[in-house]
């Protein structure tokens, strides 16, 4: 175990003859840890705009840029070559969520690591940037949901502080915000209500409908939630 450590710290020296074994488990130890970014992509991965293409294109980036960087080596008029040839190629995706370039960046640094033989550089900064992406993930921080439903009903007759609606709405929701009360217009007293809410318990939602849906004069409910899928 020691001798593996020795290796992994071990920094060739700038200008040395090509090393086949080097060279190799630079490679090797690239798709290892592409692989542990892609997992904790995969892993952590929320919302509308997920692509098996691109969780595959982590891997072949890191496995890709650790060969790059072998083929520099201390090279600059190879660098300035590879720098020239990259830049004919235009790519043309577009990438929407920011999370996605913070990866592609990983992916490109670790790649760098592994192909300059910083191997313990690569290993820990991957172990460290997956428990970063793991901790945001699990923790669910940034996440903002100041309403998380949207209800509308109507009602024959207005809503006052003492009305049955309201004591429901305090024993289900944390707080509630009237968006609108607004009469149908066709010569009835109904009122058309609208109310976003912090639901303390998501699970009950059906014995709220329930509850709401036998007060006398109520109708045409309806509760949309605001689900973390649709969060942009």
């Amino acid at each position: 175990m020691d001798r593996v450590w020795q290796v992994l710290e071990e920094t060739p020296l700038t200008g040395e003859l090509f090393n086949p074994v080097s060279f190799l488990l630079s490679l090797l130890l690239a798709f290892v840890l592409g692989h542990v970014l892609a997992w904790v992509y995969y892993f952590t991965h929320s919302g509308l705009s997920y692509s098996r293409s691109f969780v595959q294109s982590l891997i072949l980036i890191t496995v890709v840029v650790a060969m790059v960087m072998s083929v520099i080596g201390t090279s600059i008029v190879i660098a300035v070559g590879l720098m020239g040839a990259l830049a004919i190629i235009r790519f043309r995706n577009i990438i929407k969520d920011t999370r996605d370039i913070a990866f592609i960046f990983c992916s490109l640094v670790v790649g760098m690591a592994a192909g300059f033989h910083r191997y313990y550089i690569a290993i820990v900064g991957t172990i460290i940037l997956s428990s970063i992406a793991i901790y945001l993930y699990l923790t669910g921080f940034g996440t903002h949901q100041p309403h998380n439903g949207f209800l509308r009903f109507s009602l024959k007759g207005h809503i006052g502080p003492d009305h049955p609606i309201t004591a429901i709405l305090k024993r289900f929701c944390s707080r509630f915000t009237l968006i609108s009360a607004q009469d149908s217009g066709f010569g009835t007293s109904e009122v058309e209500y609208a109310y976003q809410l912090m639901i303390r318990n998501a699970t009950r939602n059906e014995q709220m409908l329930t509850e709401l849906k036998n007060v006398e004069g109520v109708d045409n409910i309806s509760l949309t939630m605001q689900e973390q899928l649709l969060e942009v």
